[in-house]
């Protein structure tokens, strides 16, 4: 009803400031961006995905496909860590990589989910992990 109400405004003051000669017909069936129901958080705005992060979710794919199809293999950015989940679901995760310091972190889950930060000082240092994130992947498959 709102975003009816905004279009049929819209028309009335395109068409007086036309002159009133023209219709101009909106597709009600197109929304608004300003009436869409999403909202974008500042929190969202201040997330940049590094390049780093994306080698580091190849790497990880890499090695736990082998244990998981791979395109349940996803990751989700967020202020403080790069998630890499399984079925893009947060209470499946995989990993999680702490990139956004001096010192870079890979996060690795046991059993009962708990998180363990091990420190890497390059990409590289991830298939030190194989094991470690084929055993979480195998959880899940």
């Amino acid at each position: 009803a709102a975003s009816q109400y905004i279009n049929n405004q819209i028309n009335e003051r395109l068409k007086s400031a036309m002159g009133g000669n023209s219709a101009l017909h909106i597709d009600p069936s197109i929304q608004n961006d300003a009436t869409d129901n999403s909202v974008i958080s500042k929190e969202e705005i201040d997330i940049t995905t590094t390049m780093d992060e994306i080698e580091g979710f190849h790497i990880i794919k890499a090695i736990a496909r082998t244990v998981i199809d791979a395109p349940r293999i996803v990751h989700r950015d967020t202020k403080s860590y790069f998630g890499i989940l399984i079925d893009d679901n947060n209470r499946k995760p995989l990993c999680r990589l702490h990139f956004n310091r001096t010192q870079k972190y890979i996060g690795l889950f046991d059993l009962e989910k708990n998180e363990t930060r091990h420190p890497i000082e390059t990409l590289d240092d991830i298939y030190a992990f194989s094991n470690e994130l084929k055993a979480t992947a195998a959880l899940y498959s």
